[in-house]
């Protein structure tokens, strides 16, 4: 299957922050009328050091083509991605993540899993939502699922 590039400098751009971002998939679908650009099948996005992987990834652009937000589906696996920024160095998996980057806010839902390699950290739950402008994360579980937080603590000197 015939996979292609497309650099869209346009995809996950903030107000401060204007970086190229890359796509590749098997597949795209551009739907102007609902300002919506599908990329199907083995999709990953690159941008800096970062990176997610995952079976569908559709952008969402406002009325000023910006980009609103853009989800990543998992469905015969998880989405799995890698965030690498100033404030932090995540790695994590999902069934859905969501990305807002006009606040940099990352919704993670179905079996969502980040580790914070930075601080050694592990939190697994059903809905896990990360901002990376503060660092802050809220996580939510069920009675069946409860929220998973693992960490190491200090040791005394």
């Amino acid at each position: 299957m015939n996979r292609f590039k497309c650099f869209l400098p346009f995809l996950f751009i903030g107000i401060l922050y204007a970086q190229k971002v890359e796509v590749t998939s098997d597949a795209m679908k551009a739907e102007d009328l609902k300002k919506e650009v599908h990329f199907i099948g083995n999709v990953t996005v690159k941008q800096s050091g970062s990176w997610l992987h995952g079976d569908r990834v559709i952008v969402y652009f406002n009325d000023n083509n910006e980009t609103k937000m853009y989800e990543a589906i998992g469905n015969k696996n998880p989405v799995t991605f890698e965030v690498k920024e100033k404030k932090g160095f995540y790695k994590g998996s999902a069934r859905n993540v969501k990305y807002y980057p006009i606040t940099s806010q990352y919704v993670l839902t179905g079996k969502a899993v980040i580790d914070d390699l930075r601080n050694k950290r592990h939190v697994n739950g059903n809905v896990i939502t990360l901002d990376m402008t503060t660092g802050n994360a809220a996580v939510k579980g069920s009675k069946k699922k409860p929220v998973k937080f693992i960490f190491d603590m200090e040791k005394k000197k």
